[in-house]
């Protein structure tokens, strides 16, 4: 048996243990949420409020305060408390440390097993987590993804869906070149996430895709579900912050990362990190269009 079926059999055995003879219905689950002080209120009560109406809900919310919050969002935060003090769990940081160190301690404050990732921003369809669950539980996986729509006001009317890989073997060639996962729309056994680490604040802005990639290396069985579960919120800044000068060095960082961690060959290495930086020397509006029209499956407007 070669090292990487050897790692495969041991992630999936060790994490399937104790949940995988129940039904996805009957499996409890948390949801693991971060905000910091730049978010907008009602974002944030629409993204709470898209969890609470799953057709299978939460057992539990960790919302993880990143840093001193202003009063209108903690307003919200107080409120959903209030109205629902046996589901919110809140981890108080005192200053702002990231979203890498903000998402590992949140990840150590979930009681359960399965734990699913949402953005604050966002907002995740009612059958999300039925489908989701469904396949990780019933298929044996460590993490589950699903495909998304991005959109500007409203989520009934995107502008663009992605189109990722679906299958292990495709999933695992293309996190070579690019992120092969949308972080909002994940679910993942804790276990798994802790086994391979946690997640990590040593690679800004890449804090996703550092802990797929070493969840992968760890023999990790994936799938990303075929149809979008997820719409993410996106506007000019959320394109912007992937460009310029300084996001370049970022990109360096996290490649040079991979390189020497053996998940990136030097092949892989150059094709990836050459158009990176191609991107991040584009003008905002031309980068927006690579993003939403030659990266994406097409716009609905």
């Amino acid at each position: 048996m070669e090292k990487n079926d050897t790692l495969r059999l041991q992630c999936s055995s060790e994490n399937n243990a104790g949940i995988s003879f129940l039904g996805s219905d009957l499996v409890p689950y948390s949801v693991l949420m971060s905000v910091y002080f730049r978010e907008r209120p009602e974002f944030l009560s629409a993204a709470l409020d898209s969890m609470l109406q799953q057709t299978r809900k939460p057992e539990q919310i960790v919302l993880v305060e990143d840093g001193p919050l202003p009063p209108e969002l903690k307003a919200v935060i107080e409120s959903f408390g209030t109205r629902h003090p046996d589901l919110l769990t809140s981890v108080v940081l005192v200053q702002n440390e990231g979203l890498g160190s903000a998402l590992a301690k949140g990840m150590l404050s979930c009681r359960n097993e399965i734990v699913a990732r949402m953005d604050s921003d966002d907002y995740s369809f009612p059958e999300r987590m039925e489908k989701e669950l469904d396949v990780l539980i019933e298929e044996g996986l460590d993490f589950v993804g699903s495909q998304i729509v991005e959109f500007e006001d409203d989520p009934s009317n995107p502008i663009a869906q992605s189109t990722l890989p679906v299958d292990q073997r495709d999933i695992e060639a293309y996190s070579k070149r690019r992120n092969p996962f949308r972080h909002p729309s994940m679910v993942f056994r804790k276990s798994a996430v802790l086994m391979a680490g946690n997640y990590s604040s040593k690679y800004l802005y890449f804090e996703d895709w550092d802990l797929f990639n070493r969840m992968l290396a760890n023999g990790c069985r994936v799938v990303n579900i075929d149809e979008p579960l997820v719409a993410m919120r996106v506007n000019n800044n959320f394109y912007a912050r992937r460009g310029g000068v300084g996001y370049i060095r970022y990109v360096w960082k996290f490649n040079v990362g991979q390189l020497k961690s053996k998940y990136f060959t030097i092949p892989q290495f150059i094709k990836t990190t050459i158009p990176r930086i191609i991107v991040c020397c584009m003008p905002n509006a031309l980068r927006s269009f690579v993003y939403t029209k030659l990266l994406r499956k097409g716009v609905y407007r």
